[in-house]
């Protein structure tokens, strides 16, 4: 071997050696990358907030916008499972006529990923009489299955119940 082929065989190695170290490190930071995007609890807390504020708006529309395409609704004061964006809509167009204002009482949240998480707990809503004017207080247990699409978080499953002791 020439001392020019050696020359080159050296750089060839150099080369290989670096370009290897250079990809381990992407790879180790990309790794690091991915485990700092896992949401936090008070993210996914921060999503209830957010679904109570668009029921205050008292816009359908702005609140199904939240669930996805193909979420699942056990809703608190229906039978009906909905299973669809129009389905889910037409719930929150009656449910919305008593000005439903959310409060969480118990909050357990896990964080399944960095696109997943579960909220379960329980709240009450304080409901308003369209025709009297009336307050009530529905007490109700939930869990709210979130996925992040496209992201953006959205609810994937919502089952919500009133309390089975009042």
């Amino acid at each position: 071997m020439t001392r020019q082929s050696r020359k080159r065989a050296a750089l060839i190695t150099a080369t290989a050696v670096l370009t290897a170290a250079t990809a381990t490190i992407g790879v180790s930071v990309a790794s690091a990358d991915s485990k700092s995007a896992k949401p936090s609890k008070k993210e996914i807390a921060a999503l209830f907030d957010g679904w109570n504020k668009a029921l205050q708006t008292g816009d359908p529309e702005k609140v199904t916008n939240r669930y996805a395409d193909d979420a699942v609704l056990l809703p608190t004061v229906s039978n009906k499972i909905r299973t669809n964006h129009a389905e889910i809509e037409d719930y929150f167009h009656h449910f919305l006529e008593n000005k439903p204002v959310g409060t969480k009482t118990k909050t357990i949240i896990n964080v399944l990923d960095n696109n997943s998480a579960i909220d379960t707990g329980s709240y009450y809503f304080i409901l308003t009489d369209p025709k009297t004017g009336e307050k009530r207080r529905v007490d109700a247990r939930y869990t709210y299955e979130y996925e992040k699409r496209n992201g953006k978080w959205k609810i994937v499953n919502h089952h919500s119940s009133a309390m089975p002791e009042g």
